[in-house]
């Protein structure tokens, strides 16, 4: 059986959609990072029937609502000496800027190489978010990679 222990202080996070965990991990630029990360998938869950993790041995200075993009089930657990901090539950961003690619071929987001693309999020239950360029709108998820 595949045994991973616990961190001392850093990040878990948690109730990932099985799947998801590689582009979060990615995401985040994990692959590159100088500390230790772990991606586990496919964990059993009670909650989920199965589940991504990831487990980072180091403090994020980012804001992680952006996860919200990628499942709205995930949570973040601080740890510090092996001990959970807290655990915050991930919500919706209300604004998205840099993440989020537009799929209309005629946004200036596509075709000016300086204008970082933003997006406003007009249905929390749905998940659609608006181009606040060119109004296109389609359901989050749609994170680049």
């Amino acid at each position: 059986m595949l045994q991973i222990t616990s961190i001392k202080n850093g990040v878990v996070i948690d109730h990932i959609q099985p799947g998801q965990g590689y582009r979060i991990f990615k995401f985040l630029n994990l692959h590159h990072s100088d500390f230790k990360a772990a991606l586990i998938m496919n964990v059993d869950s009670q909650l989920m029937g199965k589940k991504d993790l990831i487990k980072i041995e180091n403090h994020l200075d980012i804001d992680l609502d952006i996860l919200g993009l990628f499942s709205d089930r995930i949570t973040v657990n601080l740890i510090e000496n092996e001990q959970l901090i807290s655990k915050q539950e991930i919500v919706l961003p209300q604004h998205v800027e840099g993440v989020l690619a537009c799929h209309n071929p005629r946004c200036i987001s596509n075709h000016e190489r300086y204008i970082t693309t933003r997006f406003t999020l007009e249905n929390e239950k749905t998940r659609l978010y608006r181009c606040d360029y060119c109004d296109h709108y389609y359901e989050g998820k749609m994170v680049k990679s």
